[in-house]
């Protein structure tokens, strides 16, 4: 390794953040720049061409699109509206009242839709100004909503996860999203308990117990948004489509539900959704082709080996390694987007979790639920200035109530990290 080139990699790479040059911008010219000074600006230029043009270049990246496009149906087509119903007759008469509402239906709506921004935006949208009307704290419920919507990245389907499959080398994605489902549900039960705590704590008020018919009527309006996991999840598992092809089948299903089955979708709609959809796209994979370029420059510098060779130091100490990892990506989520992120460290930490028996898929875990506690972080939590934008609240007030929801998110994290069992049990039960 170049102590040089290594700086003046990441160095750019660093000035580049801070000055606020688009993301994929920045990943691409560091990687560019650092190149010319063993290459020469026509070999260097080609080979980052190369290299983003190959990194595109991969059948799995075509489930990306499609479950942003379903995403999208999902989140136009009326499908939050009803998983808030259903999680407000199930959740909504104990303590903590909305707040659990909340989580409950970020996370229904996160094993649908797979995007964060759609729970925040869908579920945020309906659900603040409501808990605001019972004399919820405007900042404690964006602060809520936030952490929430950060489980639909870990529970399936997730397009993090697949780009993880594509960074590692070939994880089977079936297996990450089968092992996420637990992981996901503990996060939530963790943000659970204590936003439980919280509102008991302030008095906040719980509505009355909704009668059984009403819960039944009211699980038969959202059954039909709720059978596209059972749709996805059991194609993949049985062996009958692959992600990508669920990714089709999620997008005919989604059409199907939001415009025919709710009319919430008309036929004068579908543009605008099929455009937000393209861009949405067109931003993830710059990144992931950037980032490939970004990680072939670091593989080309020995950069993984250097960094293998270090964490040999801890003397193979797994416990040692698996905290010293959780640090660096805690740090790294609060300055990087996700999709960055995963393609970056990937190649970097996972032949160090290998050599001390990590699982793959264990490991794509971990650094997911990492990132997903930077999404809400500042200065760069996505999520964050999201729900912020959604509640009105300010980023500070909203950072602040976040506090003991990190914490929870931290607990979740580091049992997850030393009891792989939560994110592997699944798997190995269904032999995936």
């Amino acid at each position: 390794m170049d102590p040089v080139h290594t700086l003046l990699l990441l160095g750019i790479f660093i000035a580049l953040l801070v000055l606020g040059v688009p993301i994929a911008v920045g990943i691409a010219l560091s990687a560019l720049v650092t190149l010319l000074f063993t290459m020469g600006l026509e070999t260097a230029s080609i080979t980052v061409a190369q290299r983003i043009a190959t990194g595109l270049d991969r059948f799995t990246l075509l489930a990306i699109p499609f479950f942003i496009l379903s995403g999208q149906l999902m989140n136009r087509g009326g499908s939050a509206r009803r998983l808030v119903d259903l999680a407000r007759a199930l959740v909504g008469m104990l303590p903590g009242g909305l707040a659990y509402v909340n989580i409950v239906a970020g996370m229904l709506f996160g094993a649908i839709s797979g995007s964060a921004a759609a729970a925040v935006a869908a579920v945020g949208g309906f659900m603040i100004p409501r808990m605001r009307e019972q004399g919820y704290d405007t900042s404690f419920s964006a602060a809520v909503n936030v952490s929430s919507a950060t489980t639909s990245l870990i529970i399936p389907p997730s397009n993090i996860l697949i780009v993880y499959a594509l960074a590692s080398g070939g994880v089977s994605i079936a297996a990450l999203f089968v092992a996420g489902y637990l992981p996901g549900l503990l996060v939530g039960l963790a943000l659970m308990a204590v936003a439980g705590f919280i509102a008991k704590k302030r008095g906040y008020p719980v509505d009355a117990p909704v009668a059984p018919r009403e819960i039944f009527r009211r699980f038969l309006a959202a059954l039909p948004s709720l059978f596209l996991v059972v749709l996805i999840m059991g194609g993949i598992v049985s062996g009958t489509f692959t992600a990508t092809e669920a990714g089709a089948i999620a997008v005919v299903y989604s059409f199907v539900l939001a415009v025919p089955v709710y009319r919430e979708v008309t036929l004068r709609d579908v543009p605008k959704v099929l455009v937000d959809a393209s861009v949405t796209t067109s931003i993830v994979l710059l990144l992931v082709g950037t980032s490939m370029a970004f990680s072939w420059v670091l593989a080309y510098e020995r950069i993984p080996q250097f960094v293998g060779e270090s964490f040999a130091l801890l003397g193979g100490s797994p416990i040692a390694t698996l905290l010293s990892i959780n640090v660096i990506l805690l740090v790294a989520g609060t300055v990087l987007d996700m999709t960055p992120a995963v393609l970056i460290f990937t190649p970097i930490l996972l032949p160090v979790v290998q050599s001390i028996g990590v699982d793959p898929v264990h490991f794509g875990i971990v650094m997911v639920l990492n990132l997903c506690i930077g999404l809400c972080t500042p200065p760069v939590g996505s999520v964050l200035f999201l729900g912020c934008t959604v509640s009105g609240a300010r980023i500070m007030d909203v950072s602040r109530a976040l506090i003991p929801l990190y914490i929870a998110m931290v607990v979740a994290l580091l049992l997850v990290t030393f009891v792989p069992d939560i994110a592997l049990a699944l798997p190995r039960w269904l032999g995936i």
